[in-house]
């Protein structure tokens, strides 16, 4: 069996209804005629979006038949033994030029039960932003009752925690909080492999822009206990990692770098995952080199225990994994 590399995928794109085109104009995205880009999925196992590789000799292959021959080796074992041929993360870039609907993800035992799917535990890292609003959670104590009459008259977004977001800032959002992407944002999400959004609230959309909601669903999965700030602000510190977020679905670092980063992952049984969010870097692995540009996505597969990093000048990237001892154990 031939030996893996650093693997990059075709970028899925979607067209939204508060989308825009900073996508293709300032992250490298090809939409060709396309409309408004809000969404480029850029490693993805949900069903019917499945990722292809775009480089090296496995080009034209998708994720899940990647894993039905490397397994363990391209994700890590004890992340196979756990999910098998569904890769566990959805990555996405996302741009609003408008408000995106108010709306919960289910948790995994809510979503397996309605949905034989995962749930949704998410985070953001905000790339730009033009003072755009976060709606992440309720601002005050809020009873199922209050929320159901503020539904039942079109105030709902009166009672949510509502932050400005910079670029830089982070927000993590588990499954159950009520949330909203305001508009002027683009933004990188990280989430569990899941496409299930119940809409709570889409500000009153009408003709072609009206989306279905999802109030009933939505009520039992809302914890309303989620509430107050939760921007994560930290700042960079010049060639060291700096962690995020971590859960028990993800773990993301931050890392500026402007000289050659050497990478080892010797204790670590999971596949690492490389957007470049400023600058440009050649990832190099024995024989073979990859070069990353702003706004491009590089898996690494769990094999590949050393990997360089060479940046063209100073560079930011973020480097997701899973802490399979807190995951998997």
């Amino acid at each position: 069996m031939a030996e893996l590399y650093p693997l990059k995928f075709d970028s899925i794109l979607k067209e939204r209804v508060w989308g825009g085109h900073s996508l293709s104009e300032r992250f490298n995205k090809k939409t060709g005629k396309q409309g408004k880009i809000g969404e480029s999925w850029e490693i993805s196992a949900v069903y019917d979006n499945i990722s292809v590789v775009s480089n090296g000799f496995l080009q034209g292959n998708n994720l899940e038949e990647l894993i039905e021959v490397y397994m363990g080796d391209l994700i890590g074992d004890a992340i196979y033994e756990k999910f098998g041929k569904e890769f566990p993360l959805l990555i996405k870039l996302i741009e609003a030029k408008q408000d995106l609907s108010i709306q919960v993800h289910p948790e995994n035992e809510l979503a397996k039960k309605r949905h034989k799917a995962y749930g949704k535990t998410e985070m953001w890292y905000i790339l730009e932003s033009d003072n755009a609003r976060i709606y992440s959670g309720f601002k005050d104590d809020v009873t199922k009752e209050s929320y159901i009459e503020a539904i039942k008259d079109g105030s709902v977004a009166s009672l949510l925690n509502v932050e400005t977001a910079k670029a830089g800032d982070a927000f993590f959002t588990p499954a159950g909080r009520v949330h909203s992407i305001g508009g002027g944002i683009v933004l990188i999400e990280i989430q569990q492999t899941s496409d299930i959004t119940y809409r709570i609230f889409d500000w009153n959309r009408t003709g072609k822009e009206q989306r279905e909601l999802h109030t009933d669903l939505a009520l039992d999965a809302i914890d309303f206990n989620a509430k107050g700030e939760s921007v994560i602000r930290k700042e960079p510190i010049l060639n060291k990692n700096v962690n995020l977020a971590s859960c028990e679905f993800f773990s993301t670092d931050l890392l500026r770098f402007n000289k050659l980063i050497k990478k080892e992952y010797y204790l670590l049984d999971s596949f690492v995952i490389y957007i470049c969010i400023d600058g440009d870097f050649t990832i190099t692995c024995d024989e073979y080199s990859e070069h990353v540009k702003k706004g491009e996505t590089v898996l690494v597969p769990a094999m590949l225990k050393e990997v360089m990093l060479n940046p063209a000048g100073e560079t930011q990237l973020l480097e997701i994994y899973i802490n399979e001892k807190i995951n998997i154990l």
